[in-house]
């Protein structure tokens, strides 16, 4: 295995990619440079709305591959990659069980936007933080005129102990993963980052042994075991430390950056 020989690499944001203030480092766009000058294909995978992420990545954004919403919706300068919708019944099934959670705010993903209920201002400076086009209705019931993405809950007491026991019942049928302290992500079976890599792999003509991934929660298992260089990172949950194969540091002391300069030195 070269470390020299990476062509493919991906990185999810928070908690990764992005510090604990949800901000890019100044370092990492003249890295950025340099990785695609070697030709290396750049992915940000992310929980995060794709709208969101195009501002996140503003700078680079018509050079990255964008796998938001968990790997449901992969593009590349607005061009649909790949595509994993959930059905609506589904979601309206979802939607039914979190009225029965407390402080929980749920949320349906759609392609063209985010749809909520509820407008408190504690979970609005959240949701804004992911999401950059949202709607707020009446009933998220009646939600129907998009493609449904995603279903998502804000637990604000915690979503592995809250609210993960009310949907872990659905495993078998359904991708349930906590992504966040804070945040439930549910959707289609074959709806993850790993599948999108699994895409973008074969797009590119790209293996294993060739691929390097970064992440640092349950939603990155996946896109892990899809790369022979898959990166912890020092923030990280321990069991994903647990499946990861290397190393980085924390997202606050630039871990991912790091790595990737590390690579630009030894492909020299």
């Amino acid at each position: 295995m070269e470390i020299s020989d990476i062509r493919l690499i991906a990185t999810d944001m928070d908690g990764t990619l992005l510090n604990s203030k949800h901000e890019l480092n100044d370092s990492f766009v003249p890295v950025f440079r340099k990785i695609k000058e070697q030709g290396i294909v750049f992915v940000a995978a992310s929980g995060r709305q794709y709208y969101n992420l195009l501002k996140a990545l503003d700078e680079v954004k018509d050079e990255v591959i964008f796998a938001a919403e968990n790997g449901s919706y992969v593009v590349f300068r607005d061009e649909e990659i790949h595509v994993q919708p959930i059905d609506h019944e589904i979601v309206r099934d979802l939607i039914r069980i979190s009225k029965s959670i407390p402080h929980t705010f749920p949320i349906i993903c759609g392609k063209k936007k985010a749809y909520v209920q509820n407008s408190e201002p504690e979970f609005i400076s959240r949701l804004e933080l992911y999401f950059e086009r949202y709607e707020i209705v009446e009933d998220l019931l009646k939600v129907d005129d998009d493609q449904f993405l995603k279903f998502t809950l804000c637990d604000l007491t915690g979503s592995e102990a809250n609210s993960y026991p009310h949907y872990k019942h659905l495993e078998n049928t359904l991708k349930v993963k906590v992504s966040g302290p804070i945040w439930l992500d549910i959707s289609h079976p074959l709806a993850n980052k790993g599948v999108a890599m699994d895409v973008l792999q074969k797009k590119f003509g790209v293996t294993f042994d060739q691929t390097m991934v970064f992440g640092d929660y349950f939603n990155d298992v996946e896109m892990l075991q899809k790369g022979y260089f898959s990166y912890a990172m020092a923030n990280a949950h321990p069991d994903i430390k647990n499946i990861a194969r290397f190393a980085a540091k924390s997202n606050d002391e630039n871990g991912v950056v790091e790595v990737l300069s590390e690579l630009l030195e030894g492909r020299k």
